[in-house]
């Protein structure tokens, strides 16, 4: 049965770093795209960052372009989103998703929530101002 754990999140303080890690069971993560949203409270959940199946392509919603940064440890079938200069906007549940079919273009990736078929169960991240 596939599985996937979030770790990391947690209370920093604006301009500071988190990695949240997403570790899988059940899967292997090498022949999935691999995706973190996250959902603020009232609203909609969001795409943050995800990474093709090749690893080739990593996409990121505007709002954190140069600050975060998305990656795979296939040995570990983890993957990771490193988050530098945190804003208290960042502020969210922060979730891991994997889509079966590599996911090449940023709509596809970021947007296109059906196509992820295993979700993380979420983890907090609060930035502090």
């Amino acid at each position: 049965q596939a599985q996937l754990v979030e770790y990391g999140g947690g209370l920093v303080q604006a301009g500071g770093p988190l990695r949240l890690s997403c570790a899988a069971s059940g899967i292997t993560l090498d022949v999935y795209t691999l995706g973190w949203f996250r959902q603020a409270p009232g609203k909609e959940r969001e795409g943050v960052s995800c990474i093709s199946r090749s690893s080739a392509s990593a996409y990121y919603t505007n709002s954190v372009k140069g600050r975060f940064t998305i990656s795979r440890d296939s040995a570990k079938n983890t993957f990771y989103l490193q988050m530098n200069s945190l804003k208290p906007e960042d502020t969210a549940i922060y979730y891991c998703a994997v889509a079966p079919r590599d996911l090449i273009s940023d709509y596809e990736c970021l947007t296109r929530v059906d196509r992820y078929r295993y979700w993380g169960q979420g983890t907090q991240v609060a930035v502090s101002s």
